[in-house]
Parts: structure tokens; sequence; C-alpha cells
């Protein structure tokens, strides 16, 4: 593995191709910005990169065109066969909407064909992606619009209702087309199926991935063409250690970037394959696991303890390897997994700010209950308030740098993520003596009650090993008297019934898996858990619950 010796280095821009220069006019001044190093030889591009040429052209150019790119249920596309699609809408793009390289292109879709081809025609074309997450309702997709000054908008027909009711308000959008109904169809039947690519400089920003926070305006991470090709360089070849004739699968939509890194990107660095499904949950993902082979499999940790209870009605022998990330994974959850499958679960942690992983473990250092070590080129360390890097074994924010970090969109709140040359993304963490990272949780996952510091993630773990817990969440509740208690949300099993019985049994549970001052004071039972459409727990809905 090369090692990294850290410079702080941040090169000049290049020219860039933009002649829509609203995306690098809107960066972050650079003294805002993190340090950044690139003396890893696996993170030295040539200054003139577009992206979409290297994850599509450069298989075909390599003999991979005849090669399966992408299955779904409704049709399988070879590279060859992505590229003609790809290539015909750029030219629809560029031709008939008029776009310019620079201007913003809002995607709304499910994850699809059209949605992998749509993406990577505006790379191709110099322009700038802004994927949306189909749940988002107009008011969401209108401050999106309004803030990165969307030009452009290519939405599958299906999500046409709230797509329409966000344009008729939108201020700088200028052409809509949609596929699904024939229209974008038609207009790339009639088009050549040649294009030449748009000659990006390598820090061209060509994606603005919106964030899924829970309060406030959402912002806006700008990232570049040589940092949609870092994450595959460094993570997906060092841990990940993929092959070209694997197969991913997952369930996170393609605006999320954990879904757009472990379904296309990694797989098409490679000139391997990657499944795209409309619907992925857990009841979904087993049998297409089963019907189309898939080797690789990125979802969140509930869905894999949720498929661990169904295993065995499915043949899954195909997987060799399984991601974790979205959310803190639980031993019981890698435990549970493991039994079913034989297979250790890869944890890591990564950001939207952050583009993907930058903290996790190869199969061979795997420790149930840690994320892991830096990614190869990434440095990481656990600071105090002041960033002052506290001992070993201490509680505190974990800081990261590398080769990629947080640039958001002219927005204030830069100099909240990234203070003194280091990304802060909100992770308490702990680092051990030998170097490993154990996550703790979310800085407003603490909770403080009787003098003691608790994190939630780590009474959601002990609770989630009780035979009765199908999911569960733990926030901080008021105590009546100016503190707090800790609260357990719980979603129990089909043959459980909630009662006091049983909350007294989830409590000594508790305080039999780890410190006693740690078991919830009160436990209530829901349904379900409250998640966000990439399948995050949503604590914050809790914690409003249990302050209500």
């Amino acid at each position: 593995m090369k090692q990294n010796v850290w410079s702080g280095s941040t090169p000049d821009f290049a020219p860039s191709a933009h002649t829509d220069t609203f995306p690098r006019e809107n960066l972050p001044a650079r003294e805002l910005w993190p340090e950044l190093a690139f003396d890893m030889e696996d993170y030295r591009y040539p200054q003139r990169l577009n992206c979409a040429v290297e994850f599509l052209d450069r298989n075909v150019a390599n003999g991979r065109g005849g090669h399966t790119a992408l299955i779904s249920p409704e049709e399988t596309l070879t590279y060859a066969q992505l590229l003609d699609r790809v290539n015909r809408i750029c030219n629809v793009l560029t031709g008939e909407l008029g776009m310019v390289p620079g201007n913003r292109v809002l995607l709304r879709s499910a994850n699809n064909n059209w949605m992998v081809a749509t993406y990577l025609a505006v790379l191709k074309a110099g322009g700038v992606v802004v994927a949306t997450m189909p749940l988002l309702r107009a008011k969401e997709l209108g401050q999106m619009m309004e803030k990165a000054r969307i030009t452009h908008a290519l939405c599958d027909v299906k999500l046409r209702d709230e797509m329409e009711k966000a344009a008729a308000e939108a201020n700088h959008l200028r052409h809509l087309a949609y596929w699904g109904n024939g229209d974008l169809e038609a207009r790339c039947d009639a088009v050549s199926p040649d294009f030449t690519a748009c000659d990006t400089a390598a820090d061209d920003v060509c994606l603005i991935s919106f964030t899924s926070g829970t309060t406030g305006l959402p912002k806006g991470t700008m990232h570049f063409h040589r940092d949609m090709l870092i994450i595959c360089d460094g993570y997906a070849r060092h841990v990940l250690r993929a092959e070209p004739s694997d197969r991913f699968i997952g369930s996170a939509p393609l605006a999320f970037t954990f879904g757009l890194g472990g379904l296309v990107l990694f797989p098409f660095r490679i000139g391997a394959t990657g499944i795209v499904l409309e619907k992925a949950g857990p009841d979904e993902l087993l049998p297409a696991i089963e019907k189309y082979r898939a080797t690789i499999c990125f979802t969140a940790p509930t869905a894999y303890r949720v498929m661990a209870q169904k295993v065995d009605g499915f043949d899954i022998s195909s997987l060799r390897k399984c991601v974790s990330a979205g959310e803190t994974l639980p031993k019981a959850i890698f435990d549970a997994w493991e039994k079913a499958t034989g297979l250790r679960l890869m944890d890591g942690i990564g950001g939207t700010e952050m583009l993907h992983i930058y903290l996790a473990a190869p199969e061979e250092t795997l420790r149930p209950g840690y994320t892991g070590l830096p990614v190869p080129g990434y440095q990481a360390k656990v600071v105090d308030n002041d960033g002052n890097e506290v001992p070993r074994g201490t509680v505190g924010w974990l800081a990261v740098r590398g080769p990629i970090g947080c640039r958001y969109l002219d927005d204030p709140r830069q100099t909240d993520y990234v203070r003194q040359g280091w990304n802060i993304p909100g992770d308490v963490y702990v680092q051990e003596e030998d170097g490993f990272f154990r996550y703790q949780g979310r800085g407003d996952d603490m909770i403080i009650a009787a003098g003691y510091n608790i994190a939630g993630p780590e009474v959601e773990g002990a609770l989630l090993t009780h035979p009765a817990v199908r999911e569960c969440g733990v926030v901080a509740a008021p105590d009546g008297k100016g503190g707090q208690i800790v609260k357990a949300y719980v979603a129990l099993k089909s043959d459980y019934l909630p009662g006091e019985a049983l909350v007294k049994a989830l409590q000594e549970h508790v305080k039999a898996e780890i410190a006693p001052f740690k078991a919830p004071r009160a436990v209530e039972f829901l349904e379900a858990m409250p998640r966000t459409e990439s399948g995050k727990l949503q604590r914050f809905a809790l914690r409003r619950m249990a302050a209500g």
C-alpha cells in the first residue's frame, strides 16, 4: 500500500472550460478550504480531465465495449450501448436545449439506466450535475434550484408532478425535458451517436450534491472531475478491491453519493457491472442479488439486519463483499449478518462533503464495532473543541483531511465544517492506541445524564441484541428537572407485544450488555423508526418526540 507524505498543498486552478462561470465563482475563498494533498501517486491526474470519459469512453477504447455496464429490470446495456445513449443525450443537451459548459442540470429520478445515462451525459458535456432524491417535494426542489441557479432539468415522467410545481417557480430554469414518456427518447433517436467530450479541467466543478441535512436550508457541496476518480482510486482500489468481473448492487439513491460511488463510479472505473433498481429495500434486494448474481452489495445496517432474518429463502452465494455505511454499524448487526451468510460487513464512514468513504478497513483488518483506519492518502485524528488532538482512548471530534475536502456552494457554514485546515464532520470518535477509530455517535447523539456522557448508538447496539427488537433509536429526553435521561424508541418484531414487563426486560438486558448507567430510563414503542430516503435514522425526529 503506497504511503502518503502530507504536504498540505492545494494546486492552483487550471483554466476552466466553463463558459457559464457560476460554479467556480461561487466556490469558497481558498483560505476557507481544508488542506488538500496529492502526494500519493494514485491521486495525480492531468490538468485536463473529463471524468465521464474515464468512466465510459475509456472502457470502450480498452476493449470492454461488449461487457455489461448496467443491469436493470427493464434492460441490460453494454458499455458500447451506454456510450451511444450518453452521446445522444449530450447532443440533445448542447444542440437542442442550449446547454453550455458550467450550466447546472437538475436530474430527478429513481435509480434506473436513464438516470445513469443522463448523469454521465451532463458530465461529458461539461455541465454540473445536481441530482435530487425522488421523494423530495416542490418546496425542497425549489430551494435547490434557486441556490444552484439551475438552468436545465431532466426528469423521469413518473416524478413529473412535483417537478412541474418547482419549475413554475424557478427563476433560472430555461429547459425541462422528460424521459419515460417518449420525449427525451425520441429526441435522442433523432441525433448523432457521436460526441466529443468537453475539454474540462480536472478541477472544474462537475457535481453539486446537496446534503440531507435536518435543519435549515440545504447545503450544496461542490466536487470536481478529479474527485470522482479519487474515491475510486482511493477507497475502492485500496479498501474494497473489486474486480472487473464484479456486479455491484445496493439500495442508496444515485442522488446520494454513497449510491453514486457504489453503483456507478466504482464499477465503471474498472469496467465492472452496476445493477440499478428503482425499489431496493431489503425485500427487493435479496431476490435481485439472487437473480442478477450480484457480488458486491452496498446498503445500510438496518437493511442487513432485516435481510439476515430472511436470507434463508434466497440463493445469495454469488455475494463476496458487503459494504455498510450511511449510519453506525452495531456489532449485533455485524454478527447477525456473518452468522446468516458467512460474510463480514465492511464498515465505513464518509459524507457528502467528502464525496464518499474516508475511514474504513480492508477485510483482513475488520474489527467488529470499529470503523477502521483512514483510507490511504487521508489523515484522521480526534480533537477537542479547540482543535487540539486528544490522547488516544479519549472521546472527541473526528477531524479528517485528504485529496477531497468540503467546499460549500456560497455558504457561510463553510467555517463550521472546516477548521484549521481540517474537515470536522460532527462525528464523535475514540482512537485506540493501535490507531483504530471507534464510533461514538454524532455530536447531537451524545446524551449527558447524571453527569455521564452516553452515546446513543452504543445503547442502540445493546438493545439490538435483544430478540424482541427489530429496530430502535436512542436520544436524550428532558427529565423535568433541567437535565436529561436516556430514552429508547423501539420497534418490535411481529411476535412480541409492548408492555411494562418488556420495558423492564429491555432495561435489564442493556444493563447486562453495557454499563448499567447507560440503560434507558424510558422506553416507548413505535411501529417503525423514522428514516430519511437514504435510510438513515432520523434521530432529530425522535428528539422532537422526546422533547414534546
